[in-house]
């Protein structure tokens, strides 16, 4: 199955750090962390990469190229300008199968993903986000499910009765781009996710694994440690 990582952002939490380079390419123990992600991910067996890029994405192209160097396949789907999360993914439209795996380039999460997809592909749902249980507390709660596992409500900014978080990682098919309109700015966590909540073709697959982000240098000195 195709993983796509959204790797456009322009990492303004993690300035001087990106002046100069993407968010993903940040350098930990010498090694930008897009490569500990991808290593991870062909460790579970993903072979096929396509990264959206943006913001100084030629630093992402210039390192990895093809991806033949750590025995992997890439592709590139670049913007020229922002178009969020949600609108990079329609951009990279062509480049997609039926069905695949979205990550972000700034968060890392060793699962066993063939039990998601495997548990995705038996709801028949358009969509499945892969949520922890935030008990304890680790950080805000922002995803409510049900007790069959259906998403009832995502919100970044008000946790409500959520006590799950969003980990980063998504399992669509292609159908829901359908939803997403052509070259307009537009966000997979703020304007898709909730069109198939509102549908209910979202549900959620829980997992014990803790995930990490590098999006402020608190949480990235936290993966840092756990290298």
């Amino acid at each position: 199955m195709q993983v796509v990582i959204l790797a456009g952002g322009l990492g303004t939490r993690l300035r001087p750090l990106t002046h100069t380079v993407p968010k993903p390419m940040v350098l930990i123990k010498g090694k930008p962390f897009l490569e500990y992600q991808l290593e991870m991910l062909k460790k579970n067996g993903f072979e096929d990469f396509i990264l959206c890029t943006g913001y100084l994405g030629e630093k992402i192209e210039e390192y990895f190229g093809n991806g033949k160097k750590i025995g992997i396949h890439i592709k590139y789907s670049k913007e020229n300008e922002p178009l969020g999360t949600g609108g990079a993914l329609k951009k990279a439209e062509n480049f997609l199968e039926d069905e695949f795996i979205v990550v972000y380039g700034d968060s890392f999460l060793d699962m066993d993903y063939n039990a998601a997809i495997t548990y995705k592909n038996k709801s028949k749902k358009l969509g499945t986000t892969v949520v922890f249980r935030n008990n304890p507390k680790i950080v805000k709660s922002n995803i409510e499910i049900s007790q069959t596992c259906e998403v009832l409500n995502y919100d970044k900014k008000n946790e409500g009765r959520s006590n799950y978080v969003e980990a980063g990682v998504h399992i669509f098919q292609k159908e829901v781009l359908s939803f997403v309109p052509e070259n307009s700015v537009f966000s997979l966590e703020e304007e898709l996710l909730p069109i198939l909540i509102k549908k209910r073709e979202l549900n959620a697959y829980i997992t014990d694994k803790r995930f990490y982000d590098i999006g402020t240098f608190e949480r990235l000195n936290i993966f840092h440690k756990v290298l």
